[in-house]
């Protein structure tokens, strides 16, 4: 955020009052205080240039500058202020390079550039200002407004380091993670730092997760900043002056990745490439979930589960909160709320349950608590810099924590859950770990951190204590629960979190807002490279009332984690809580996510394989034309289904823009075209849901939990279109990893219709073999009468054709071309 000054100079900033002057001379004679440096360093011109393989070395004398290229689409920028760089170690990245095909470095008269076949980054001879330009256009997508800088920290040592770069006038940024307004970031300010923030607002900041990679958008091209750096960290998207971006940390290195679009989609997915997608989840995860703090004793659970079975209403998991611990103790049970938790979860699980169980960070100090002794016994909670043990109150009272970053501790840490998946804990849920202390909120600066060998103080650990912590946890029950899939959750994290857990947005509101807030901040971590999130449904605090908890269910329909929780202190608020008629409508939307789950398991590996975010902004859809597609309530699941949620309260109707291309109406099957607003009817009952005309929605029959009965044929809805289109239905053994080992089944669909006739052609990839053989075809939105029907050449008889003009017929065909004629 500062102006730019002569190359090679130390800046100093204008004192202009006594205090400050004072400030300053107190500064100077005592370097250990609370004090920031006041002296900001410029590199200056480049005097040498060194090549080593991919990575490139520019040198003003004294600071160095290192390009290096990653990919075709992604070059890294690094600054050593004084010529030394740290160890090159992420949490975020574990492989920096990828494929790179062709590369070079050309010295020219005011610069020199490292281009690779898409991307030219052009290093100023006079100043190290740095640009990165599309090969094929020239266009200049990112641009330094001033040269890299930094201060020094003369209390912890190391630097503040700086960026700051060009904002155009029409750029608008998205992205960042977990933030709470509005979905574009321009014209304003973020920090991160992982913060239990209770009952958080609008606009309030920061919040739990800190994800330094966001997106920019000018002249209908993309491209991305992820700027590697763990410490507390800054983003200003031109709020202090809106001709610059710019972001810099309290400690650290100026490290950043250059992410080519030219589209927003293409930004994320190879965002993705470096920090790792999400692992395909154990199915029964897509299902509902229900979760209260707390459901106990074990009466109550039971009451819970058969509230769901007796209504009929489909439930997979159940969630036990701090209450069935011994004293908050965590890994025990309180034998009076829970004496036979083994029987219990087993009992549940032949009814279809998931137990879920919370675990936190703080072990009690109590030298009688197993856990705590084995942590004390081999030093591995986290100690103060004059080597006292860090302590804090949470839930237990007082409690040490373990270092998480250290690999020798997150293997202890995970066997500790042997226990626990031997009872049939299916699920953990790891919360507090941002990490949260009563009273300081976090842990002090000084406490010292392993960080896999690279040391550092809480300073540098902070923000990646709670992605540690999940990864342990996730690592452990993969070994203990021997090739099936975990399910963990994590409160706090840092980018590549996505590699260990799913996320919720946190301790929200019961409230309107908080609904819209929920909403996009869904689609925001979709976007930053983490899909699988959700909310509380309903609110964690507060009350909501039966409209307010009803469209919530509705949203969460298509969330990709879907739960509902709630604050002891407020009413419960399962499903049926309301009465009539918002049971009835709550169970046809817990319905509808179990009949569309081969559709949403089909999305999610579509994500995983190939790094497609599972909830996508019209923006995406759209940015050529941001004017228009720019509604922040709407998002697509996938790319086939378009959800436009109802989020003001009273409301019987809402206005729907739909992106170009035909969109079918998901309930009354009308046609309507794209690239146009529509005003839909939304009564209590309805909430708007498109799909997009050529598209295959496959559907399994309702079950109470995933797995309940055997699939014996899949229902497919086929939207005709007069375009082509591509669809997948994705499947596979649904709790192993043996789809790794290219065990599963991938059907590709490919629709196109003409006025005369549609084709549906039909190939499969993969070794899984599903158990079922019978296809139940659903073509809707012919606009011909049928005559003839083909499969495979050979002529059907046996359809219907009803006065909606869906045609149905089944085919025993696993390997099928369908041709129907007018």
């Amino acid at each position: 955020m500062e102006e730019q000054n002569e190359p090679g100079k130390e800046i100093t900033n204008s004192i202009t009052t006594s205090q400050e002057v004072e400030e300053a001379v107190q500064h100077l004679n005592n370097p250990v205080t609370d004090l920031k440096p006041i002296v900001k360093q410029y590199l200056g011109s480049v005097q040498k240039v060194i090549t080593e393989g991919n990575r490139f070395f520019f040198a003003d004398g004294s600071a160095r500058v290192e390009v290096r290229v990653v990919s075709d689409e992604i070059i890294r920028v690094r600054l050593a202020p004084h010529g030394v760089f740290l160890d090159d170690f992420s949490y975020a990245v574990p492989v920096v390079d990828q494929k790179v095909t062709t590369f070079k470095l050309e010295e020219l008269d005011e610069y020199y550039a490292v281009s690779t076949n898409t991307i030219t980054c052009k290093i100023r001879k006079s100043d190290f200002a740095i640009s990165f330009t599309e090969n094929q256009s020239q266009m200049v997508m990112s641009e330094d407004a001033s040269p890299m800088h930094w201060e020094e920290n003369v209390e912890f040592g190391g630097y503040y380091v700086y960026a700051t770069k060009k904002c155009q006038a029409e750029e608008n940024f998205f992205g960042l993670g977990d933030k709470s307004g509005n979905m574009n970031l321009r014209g304003r300010h973020f920090q991160n730092w992982n913060t239990d923030a209770y009952s958080f607002g609008w606009d309030q900041d920061p919040l739990y997760r800190t994800i330094p990679f966001y997106v920019g958008v000018h002249d209908k091209a993309a491209y991305g900043i992820f700027f590697d750096n763990t410490f507390r960290s800054y983003f200003d998207f031109g709020k202090e002056d809106n001709s610059k971006t710019s972001f810099w940390a309290d400690g650290g290195e100026l490290q950043y990745y250059y992410i080519h679009g030219p589209h927003l989609m293409d930004v994320v997915k190879r965002y993705q490439t470096l920090t790792g997608t999400h692992p395909m989840p154990p199915k029964w995860a897509l299902g509902y979930h229900q979760c209260r703090w707390s459901y106990y004793p074990e009466k109550k659970v039971k009451e819970i589960a058969e509230g769901f079975r007796s209504r009929n209403i489909p439930c997979d998991a159940i969630y036990l909160d701090i209450d069935y611990m011994d004293g908050y103790r965590c890994f025990t049970w309180n034998k009076t709320h829970f004496p036979d938790p083994k029987r219990m979860i087993k009992e549940l699980a032949n009814d279809g349950f998931k137990t879920v169980v919370m675990i936190d960070p703080g072990i009690k100090v109590d030298d009688n608590y197993w856990v705590f002794k084995e942590g004390k016994e081999n030093n591995y909670f986290c100690r103060r810099s004059d080597d006292y043990f860090m302590e804090g109150h949470v839930w237990p009272g007082r409690c040490q924590f373990p270092d998480f970053t250290n690999p020798n501790v997150r293997e202890w840490w995970g066997n500790l859950y042997k226990e626990l998946v031997d009872m049939g804990v299916a699920g953990v849920w790891n919360d507090m770990n941002e990490p949260a202390v009563f009273g300081s909120g976090t842990f002090p600066n000084d406490v010292r951190h392993n960080y896999d060998g690279y040391r550092g103080s809480h300073r540098k650990a902070h923000n990646v204590y709670g992605m540690q912590m999940v990864r342990s946890t996730y690592d452990g029950l993969k070994k203990l629960m021997r090739n099936k899939r975990p399910f963990t959750i994590t409160r706090a994290g840092y980018s590549g979190m996505q590699r260990y857990g799913c996320v919720w947005t946190g301790d929200n509101v019961a409230s309107w807002e908080h609904l819209k807030i929920g909403n996009i901040q869904c689609q925001r971590m979709s976007v930053s490279g983490v899909p699988f999130c959700g909310t509380d449904i309903g609110g964690f605090s507060g009350e909501p009332d039966a409209e307010l908890f009803t469209r919530w269910i509705q949203l969460g329909t298509f969330s990709p984690f879907m739960r509902a929780h709630s604050a002891g202190d407020t009413s419960e608020r399962e499903p049926w809580s309301f009465g009539e008629p918002y049971t009835s409508i709550n169970r046809t939307y817990i319905e509808l996510r179990y009949r569309l789950l081969p559709y949403l398991y089909s999305v999610f590996w579509e994500h995983h394989r190939y790094g497609f975010p599972i909830l996508r902004p019209l923006v995406m859809l759209e940015q050529e034309n941001i004017s228009n597609s720019f509604r922040q309530d709407e998002f697509t699941f996938g790319d086939k289904i378009l959800v436009c949620p109802v989020l003001e309260q009273g409301a019987t109707s809402r206005k729907v823009y739909l992106p170009k291309g035909m969109w079918v109406n998901f309930w009354t099957h009308e046609v309507l075209t794209g690239e146009s607003e529509h005003n839909i009817e939304a009564p209590l009952d309805h909430m708007p849901l498109f799909v997009r005309a050529g598209s295959v929605i496959p559907e399994y029959p309702v079950m109470q939990y995933v797995g309940e009965k055997d699939i014996d044929e899949v229902l497919l809805n086929v939207y005709f279109s007069d375009y082509e289109v591509n669809s997948f239905l994705f499947e596979d053994h649904g709790d192993t990893f043996a789809y790794e080992q290219d065990i599963y089944s991938e059907k590709k669909f490919s629709v196109k219709g003409s006025q005369f006739g549609l084709t549906i052609e039909q190939s499969r990839d993969g070794l899984y073999t599903p158990n079922y053989e019978l296809y139940n075809y659903n073509i809707v939105g012919l606009p011909f009468n049928v005559n003839k029907i083909t499969v495979d050449d050979k002529e059907i008889t046996d359809y219907v054709l009803d006065d909606r003009n869906c045609l149905r017929f089944k085919s025993n065909k696993n390997f099928i071309i369908i041709k129907i004629y007018s």
